[in-house]
């Protein structure tokens, strides 16, 4: 098994790491560093250029007061807006019921939008049985 080594801990590289397309507007910077994020910490990344990125959060049902600047899907799942690479690995090792995950606006620091002073936020677990915040980051880093 092949071993990649990025400035950290090395993971072994996996052919079962699922694949996440990602739809983003094309002249978004922030979306492309997000995209990258992924791609260095090991996952398959799919981008389409999407124009009309309402229609695709209505079609996956994204609610309204969650949506970011791009969407993701994943392994049945939804990812909405910076979600760090370390909560998308949880959540599809737990697979727990709901429609996905999302992190609101767009906080600096998070992935893709590195820069200035990391602020703090919650990446919020999302569907039917309604919102619970999943994890808590400060930049790209978990907390408590």
């Amino acid at each position: 098994m092949a071993t990649v080594a990025l400035g950290r801990l090395a993971r072994p590289a996996s052919a079962a790491e699922p694949l996440i397309k990602v739809h983003k507007d094309p002249n978004c910077s922030c979306c492309a560093g997000w995209v990258q994020h992924l791609r260095d910490t090991g996952f398959t990344v799919e981008v389409d250029e999407a124009a009309d990125l309402p229609s695709v959060r209505r079609r996956l049902g994204v609610p309204a007061d969650l949506a970011a600047c791009h969407t993701a899907e994943v392994s049945g799942y939804i990812l909405e807006g910076h979600v760090p690479a370390s909560a998308v690995r949880r959540l599809l090792t737990e697979r727990p019921k709901a429609l996905g995950l999302a992190v609101p606006d767009m906080p600096i620091g998070s992935p893709g939008m590195e820069g200035g002073h990391p602020q703090p936020y919650a990446v919020v677990m999302f569907g039917p049985a309604g919102r619970t915040t999943f994890m808590r980051f400060v930049g790209k880093e978990a907390i408590g």
